[in-house]
């Protein structure tokens, strides 16, 4: 069993940071850091001594980017955060997304109006990544409901893939030199052509090491009992590539809606896939009794997990970033929820019990056993 699972938990009043045993019982609670000032993205880089990065948001004071080199005892700010060029005509909105880059302290950031940002030196520099930050498409991209944002970042080695809300799926093979669009039979059910080349409001994309060509996608659905022109469109809100993103399908059958925001990849199973199906038009749970859903054979069906959860008159929402699972031998999934509880799916999903039930609302939640 580890020694320590640690948790970030980005939400709309500052960070804060769970530490927990191996058995994963009892989590202390620290923070908040950058307290009053939303945050949207966090980051756990356990490639040697551990840092923990959170971005601090602040519509007055700017956004600045934290980090922690002792587990999240403390942060201080880095000596810069993500900017574009003065004569860039863009402002940076808002701090989306942080991963790892391909080198130790190497940091990618994806922001809003979306861009790619890299940090090589853990923070305190950055530069635009031009290969998308000045696509010829940039322009034309439009903000979602949450703002135009690049809020995923997802590596395969040279493969980088990007997802957008509204550009939709970004695919380099060049470890981010250049990128294409590449969303075929990804649908857009809230534009005239349901499957244009660009502007789908992808929400999420999640892969698995074991799996290198496969590719799990939750998009913005909801669509399904639309009927205009040609009738109902199909299910395009849970889809999976098999072939690095190229393409796209369906796997959005047997769902109770295909609209929701997270989607996360058993860490010990490419198979093994959860979602949180939300009603389209208040983006809460059907019918008000929360359920995350999981499907053990990549997409092909799927079953309902709600022990612990409340049976009925629960409205909270899941957003994209706010739903993580750790890499335990029998792993447990970490969700929380814009009504500011925090909930650990033990045994995979099996049961679920609420670990904080007073947090400001909830944005991002990561995990890392160390």
């Amino acid at each position: 069993m580890a020694d320590r699972v640690i948790l970030t938990i980005g939400t709309r009043k500052g960070l804060f940071v769970a530490e927990g045993a191996g058995p994963r019982r009892r989590f202390v609670l620290r923070g908040p850091f950058g307290p009053g000032v939303p945050v949207y993205a966090t980051l756990i880089d356990a490639r040697g001594a551990p840092r923990i990065y959170a971005s601090s948001c602040s519509p007055f004071f700017g956004m600045k980017l934290l980090r922690s080199n002792d587990l999240g005892r403390s942060f201080r700010e880095t000596k810069s955060a993500p900017a574009f060029p003065k004569d860039d005509g863009r402002a940076l909105a808002n701090i989306w997304s942080l991963e790892a880059g391909p080198r130790r302290r190497e940091l990618l950031c994806g922001v809003e109006p979306a861009s790619l940002f890299r940090s090589r030196n853990g923070g305190n520099s950055w530069e635009m990544v031009p290969g998308i930050s000045n696509h010829e498409h940039a322009r034309q991209w439009q903000p979602g409901g949450g703002g135009l944002c690049l809020h995923t970042i997802v590596r395969d080695g040279q493969r980088w893939h990007l997802a957008i809300s509204t550009g939709g799926h970004y695919l380099s093979e060049d470890g981010g030199e250049t990128f294409r669009p590449s969303n075929a039979g990804v649908g857009a059910g809230f534009a005239p052509d349901p499957y244009p080349e660009f502007g789908q409001c992808v929400h999420k994309i999640a892969r698995h090491d074991d799996a290198p060509g496969r590719l799990y996608m939750q998009n913005h659905g909801g669509w399904t009992e639309w009927s205009g022109p040609g009738g109902p469109r199909p299910d395009i809100g849970v889809l999976r590539s098999d072939d690095y993103g190229r393409t796209w399908n369906s796997i959005a059958r047997g769902l109770p809606s295909d609209f929701g925001f997270p989607i996360v990849v058993h860490p010990h199973d490419a198979d093994t896939v959860y979602v949180v199906p939300l009603e389209p038009e208040t983006r809460t749970c059907p019918g008000g009794a929360p359920a995350v859903w999981r499907s053990e054979n990549g997409g092909a069906s799927w079953r309902r997990l709600a022990r612990g959860f409340p049976r009925r008159q629960s409205y909270f929402t899941v957003l994209r970033d706010a739903m993580d699972i750790d890499r335990a031998r029998t792993p447990a999934l970490y969700m929380g929820t814009t009504t500011g509880q925090l909930w650990i799916g033990r045994d995979g999903g099996e049961q679920w019990d609420c670990l904080f039930d007073s947090l400001p609302p909830i944005h991002n939640v990561r995990v890392a056993v160390i």
